[in-house]
């Protein structure tokens, strides 16, 4: 296939995932309804129903602006020979393979991120600000992007680094090596992220004795689950939105709280979404998650095995001669459908997931308690009731809340 076709192929993917995408925000955006639902009546009062659509509204112009503007930049690299240009100019400087993939993607990524800067202080500081989520300060802004830049140097660095290592030194058969890394470095994130990443973050502090402590050790021990660490993370000092989530195997295992979280729900709400981790722990969604993505990792490493030292690849991209670099993001942007066709198995069984926790809560715990928390978090955040069901099976990893509510009444 030669270089001007392989073009052709990754310009035609570009401008039909960017119209595909922006027809599915459309059609969600012509779901938001000015009266409430029947479905919700009792869920949100008029005043916070108005204040829902105010900010559903507003996130949708903002996404539909940040949009246009990503296309025009990634456009621009595409069509006007960017991604060559770049290339041919570092090579002034090194031509060493490994140096050379590093400063490539550095490049891109700094350039990427200051270019998107104005973006993501209007969405922290105006849209989140303007609705009452955001609580983070200018301080902790500018830490988060000191801290994310400095991962993104050491763990993405170091990454690149040994994949450029292994491709060059045991070509095609590189991607078997790389698999393996890749399952034992997922392996130890899911083992100690709670411990070793979010820390760098957020304080993490275990809950404290009392009667929401007791309250979840009962349940633990009723359901043979005992020895589960629960910690509170300091989420109200970045927003006000709520969360909860589940980490970790065997003696690593937890259970994060948002504070927030606990703020504004009663300890039988808590105790119900404990329950609903409990369930996808239970249920062994937890690892088969984690083997679905080993395989989803492995069959991409495979392709990209295929494709990785196809010169054709690189001139396709304004590439004057083989580049590792080029061949990978010509790559990415050829892969693009099948990581769409995957993500959409992995969000089908996500949702499957959720109701199957859900019901799990319910069975070992409260329905009701359940539903009420569901409701709370809903108003809370503001979230959208009516999405199109288009944008669900596209997008959606958790079921809209009022079918989640429906197959809770249903039990």
């Amino acid at each position: 296939m030669s270089s001007e076709t392989i073009f052709l192929i990754i310009a035609s993917i570009f401008v039909f995932d960017f119209i595909f995408e922006q027809s599915l925000d459309y059609l969600n955006f012509t779901t938001i309804k000015d009266i409430i639902p029947s479905e919700a009546v009792g869920i949100y009062t008029p005043e916070k129903y108005t204040a829902s659509i105010a900010y559903q509204k507003d996130k949708a112009s903002f996404g539909f602006v940040s949009a246009i503007f990503g296309f025009i930049l990634s456009a621009i690299m595409l069509f006007a020979g960017g991604f060559g240009f770049l290339d041919e100019f570092l090579r002034q400087y090194t031509e060493q393979p490994i140096l050379l993939a590093l400063a490539y993607f550095g490049v891109i990524y700094i350039f990427s991120d200051l270019i998107s800067l104005p973006l993501q202080i209007y969405s922290t500081f105006v849209i989140e600000e303007k609705h009452g989520f955001n609580k983070t300060t200018v301080k902790t802004f500018i830490l988060d992007k000191v801290k994310g830049y400095l991962l993104a140097i050491v763990v993405g660095g170091a990454l690149i680094s040994l994949l450029l290592t292994l491709i060059i030194n045991l070509g095609q058969n590189f991607w078997i090596v790389f698999w393996i890394i890749a399952i034992c470095l997922m392996f130890f994130l899911n083992m100690f992220y709670t411990s070793l990443i979010l820390p760098l973050f957020n304080k993490l502090t275990p809950l404290e004795d009392g009667v929401l402590k007791s309250a979840i050790e009962d349940y633990c021990k009723k359901e043979g689950f005992p020895g589960t660490k629960v910690f509170v993370i300091d989420g109200s000092k970045r927003s006000s939105k709520a969360n909860a989530f589940f980490s970790g195997f065997g003696s690593q295992k937890k259970v994060v709280l948002y504070d927030t979280l606990i703020n504004n729900h009663s300890i039988e709400e808590l105790i119900a979404i404990l329950a609903h981790e409990v369930g996808h722990y239970k249920k062994k969604h937890i690892i088969q998650g984690f083997v679905a993505s080993i395989f989803q990792i492995g069959f991409m490493l495979f392709c990209l095995s295929l494709f990785v030292f196809n010169e054709d690849l690189s001139k396709a991209l304004e590439g004057r001669q083989l580049s590792i670099h080029l061949n990978l993001i010509a790559f990415g942007l050829l892969f693009s459908p099948v990581s769409i066709i995957s993500g959409l198995l992995m969000s089908l069984i996500s949702r499957k997931n959720e109701f199957e926790a859900d019901e799990f809560a319910a069975k070992t715990y409260s329905s009701n308690s359940l539903a009420l928390a569901l409701k709370k978090l809903s108003v809370d955040n503001l979230s959208h009731l009516t999405p199109h069901p288009l944008y669900v099976f596209f997008h959606y990893s958790h079921p809209p809340v009022l079918e989640r509510l429906r197959k809770l009444y249903s039990l």
